[in-house]
């Protein structure tokens, strides 16, 4: 089972739409807007994958 929550994007700040995928217990936040996208764990709070144009790693 899956719970969908409008949020703004951490990125650009438009409309992001998070999921709660309990069964696999991770969330994704995703913004259709930046092409914004991570999904953590929802148990750790460990980042699974992150994609996040605009955004750079420090050195």
């Amino acid at each position: 089972m899956h719970r969908k929550q409008t949020v703004h994007c951490p990125n650009c700040g438009s409309q992001a739409e998070r999921y709660h995928l309990e069964n696999l217990r991770l969330t994704r936040t995703q913004c259709q807007i930046c092409d914004y996208l991570m999904i953590t764990c929802s148990q750790t709070g460990k980042v699974i994958e992150a994609y996040a144009p605009g955004i750079y790693a420090h050195r």
